[in-house]
């Protein structure tokens, strides 16, 4: 499938998405109020679901990192925003789209993404941290609700056309904004001039959580003039944010005044933005090779920044251990071990570096000190997990991953290697059960929903599975109406 016609297919299926949403809201009239109109219009629970559905697509169609570290970071940095948020009992979901270009996106029911691109071409931790506080407020202040609100004025395809217009930025902005221009022209009108006073507005509420979490509110303003300074250099072909974010200098130059009226404390960046940094340049180099001669370019030219020289070293050793320069890997990997001993991401390189090697008995004693310091850190299960069944220790993998459900859900990769776990120790019903979850998640739903039904027909199950069974049959069924219309 050539990208123009997956293009075409993501912003169909796009449309249809909401023109399912929409039909949704024409007959239910009897929703509860939840405090404002857009409360009205849109059932949160209903919007919640429906990010399920996005998000599932979204995996379907776009390369979404599956790096547990990175997946890691990105929550736990957005999670800590929404907590300084107006509406932080809002549940939310954030991921990285493996794309070079600088975009950042908001879906129904509290869906985030961004390209890895912003992480990138951000230059701090604040900047990076703007760009999310900005997509954040878009949710909690329910512009998305707000926008079906206004479009509902119109008619049922305008709606949907404009609505839809505002995710498909995911991997075509030009087809979204082609989208947006070819609505009925009053109703196009109509809602550029509310896309922009919500743009304005996620500024201002972006802001103040920025500050409140601790962050540099200048990150905003800053990250604005580089997205223009871009747009200067490419032309035409301006950065994908800009496309589905309409940047004006009044704006910039209203951001940057807020900015200053904030007491600016002394900001430095975490220790984990920067290893993400260094990590995602070498996953998105053209080659280990280009990657590693960067790198010591970089590191020769430091002079300073003693963090900053860990960093680099620290990108080094993983770009060496992906070339599989394993000597020259190892320089790395114990000068960072050296002073800091018991960092997890010093550990996880470690233990990389020895089962790349199959040195499986040196990386389980990196292991077993890593899950003991930090038992409930999901990089670390899903890592330790892998390698174990990597040497067919199936007992000692589920018995890891069981103890980690006990307060966490589950997802996509530790579902596969639950799974794994499962088959390896002969458990045909419960593998088959792990296969179904796998492919909702895998936005195969009706794939999951035969998996069950073929369970209840070919396995001998119990009463306690079977209501198990049914009852995660009912919700799966629920999630595929909703798809269907996606078809």
């Amino acid at each position: 499938m050539t990208f123009t016609k997956l293009s075409e297919l993501i912003v169909y299926k796009t449309f249809t998405l909401f023109l399912v949403l929409t039909s949704f809201l024409v007959i239910a009239n009897d929703l509860p109020d939840f405090g404002d109109s857009a409360g009205s219009i849109v059932s949160p629970e209903y919007e919640r679901r429906l990010g399920k559905v996005f998000l599932n697509q979204v995996r379907h169609f776009a390369n979404v990192n599956k790096d547990p570290e990175i997946e890691s970071y990105i929550q736990s940095l957005g999670d800590k925003l929404v907590s300084y948020s107006d509406n932080n009992e809002q549940s939310f979901t954030f991921f990285v789209v493996n794309a070079p270009s600088i975009n950042a996106f908001a879906g129904p029911g509290g869906m985030i993404g961004m390209n890895s691109g912003v992480i990138l071409n951000s230059s701090n931790e604040s900047e990076l941290a703007a760009v999310m506080a900005h997509e954040i407020t878009h949710v909690t202040q329910r512009h998305l609700a707000r926008q079906f609100e206004e479009a509902s004025k119109y008619s049922l395809l305008n709606t949907a056309a404009l609505i839809g217009a505002i995710l498909i930025g995911i991997s075509n902005p030009e087809a979204g904004m082609a989208a947006m221009t070819g609505a009925a022209g009053l109703a196009a009108q109509n809602s550029a001039n509310f896309t922009r006073a919500n743009e304005q507005e996620a500024d201002r509420i972006g802001m103040q959580v920025l500050v409140n979490a601790g962050y540099d509110p200048r990150g905003m303003p800053a990250f604005f003039e580089k997205l223009q300074q871009l747009s200067r250099y490419t032309q035409n072909a301006a950065p994908e944010f800009l496309r589905t974010h309409p940047l004006t200098t009044s704006r910039i130059a209203d951001s940057r005044a807020r900015a200053e009226d904030f007491l600016v404390k002394e900001f430095t960046n975490s220790h984990s933005y920067e290893l993400i940094r260094y990590k995602l340049f070498v996953e998105s180099s053209k080659s280990k090779k280009v990657a590693i001669k960067t790198l010591q370019q970089a590191l020769n030219e430091n002079k300073v920044s003693t963090k900053k020289n860990s960093s680099i070293r620290y990108g080094l050793a993983y770009a060496y251990i992906g070339n599989r320069e394993f000597a020259q890997a190892k320089q790395y990997v114990d000068y960072l071990l050296r002073d800091n001993p018991d960092d997890v991401a010093y550990l996880l390189l470690a233990a990389k570096f020895q089962t790349a090697q199959s040195n499986y008995n040196a990386a389980f004693d990196i292991f077993r000190k890593a899950h003991g310091l930090y038992p409930d850190y999901r990089p670390v299960v899903m890592a330790y997990s892998k390698a174990l069944l990597d040497v067919s220790n199936g007992k000692k993998a589920r018995d890891i991953l069981k103890n980690y459900e006990r307060h966490h859900k589950h997802d996509l990769e530790s579902y596969s290697l639950l799974g794994q776990a499962e088959a390896m120790l002969g458990n045909e019903i419960e593998t088959a059960i792990l296969q179904s979850e796998y492919y909702y998640l895998a936005a195969q739903t009706r794939l999951a929903v035969d998996k069950l039904k073929f369970i209840k027909q070919q396995y001998q199950i119990d009463y306690y599975q079977e209501q198990r069974i049914n009852a995660r049959m009912g919700e799966l069924e629920y999630e595929l109406e909703l798809e269907e219309g996606l078809k």
